[in-house]
């Protein structure tokens, strides 16, 4: 169920706590295909079916970056601000890729408020501790750090 905040201070008040968690998304071998597309990136354990199926992983996987990609997606639909006009990324501090997403996987992120410090523009500048967790794994499949910028 998506969380409201009314306020950008509403949200620092979360500081060091689990702010959201995510519905599931399924990846589709579409996805990873124009992923592939889109960045070039077409190595056969993401795209040639036929042949990752004997490979390494038993079948396709996505892209590593693909998963990390979703990160906006999380945040979007397990959470809002009212009085907030827009929010950036601003970087990403650890990035961690731990256990294979194959193709068909269902994915959601968990969210944790690291920090929350005030920036030029009434604004907040975020730290997020992400973990993108496979449904089934015993390991996520992503954990990262990440920099967002929000503003009134």
């Amino acid at each position: 169920m998506k969380k409201t905040f009314q306020t950008l201070q509403d949200l620092a008040a979360c500081v060091g706590q689990e702010v959201a968690v995510s519905d599931w998304i399924t990846i589709t071998q579409a996805q990873v295909d124009q992923f592939a597309e889109a960045t070039g990136d077409h190595q056969w354990i993401h795209v040639d079916v036929e042949r990752a199926k004997a490979g390494p992983f038993g079948g396709p996987i996505a892209h590593g970056f693909l998963t990390l990609s979703l990160l906006p997606r999380f945040y979007e639909t397990s959470f809002e601000v009212i009085e907030s006009r827009m929010g950036v990324n601003y970087g990403l501090n650890r990035v961690r890729f731990m256990t294979p997403v194959p193709v068909g996987g269902r994915l959601r992120g968990r969210m944790k408020l690291l920090s929350c410090e005030p920036i030029d523009g009434e604004g907040v500048q975020m730290v997020w501790e992400t973990t993108i967790e496979l449904e089934g794994a015993p390991k996520p499949a992503c954990v990262a750090e990440s920099v967002v910028r929000r503003f009134r």
